[in-house]
């Protein structure tokens, strides 16, 4: 099971899932946001998008957020967190992330993304 987890893991290996993952992210955001796609910190940002093409207030596929209009600065240094994360893990993340639970409360992906930047608890 290391040496899966060694491959997996591996930067090149990760590197490549992150690039294909926000390239995936792109096309999505390209084709069905209504929105201008920008770059804020290096997030790609679509905005406009349908609702099936995202969970919650938004998804972070690779580099790319999409959502519709739920991008406020503090929900954007949420989804920086999960570019990072995305990048750490590439294409393992959406299974870690599933493993870890759908209660963001007690999911550490979004908790160490900011609870109260994800909107998950009230802003101080």
């Amino acid at each position: 099971m290391e040496r899966v987890r060694a491959v997996l893991y591996a930067a090149p290996v990760a590197r490549a899932g992150y690039l294909y993952a926000t390239g995936v992210g792109l096309v999505l955001g390209t084709l069905f946001g209504t929105g201008p796609l920008r770059r804020v910190d290096g997030l790609f940002v679509a905005t406009g998008m349908p609702r099936w093409a995202f969970r919650k207030g938004g998804t972070c596929v690779g580099g790319v957020y999409l959502t519709d209009t739920n991008d406020a600065p503090h929900v954007l240094r949420h989804e920086a967190v999960h570019r990072q994360q995305w990048k750490q893990y590439g294409m393992v993340f959406p299974l870690l992330y599933a493993l870890a639970g759908a209660n963001p409360l007690t999911n550490h992906f979004e908790i160490e993304a900011g609870l109260e930047d994800g909107n998950y608890l009230p802003r101080r």
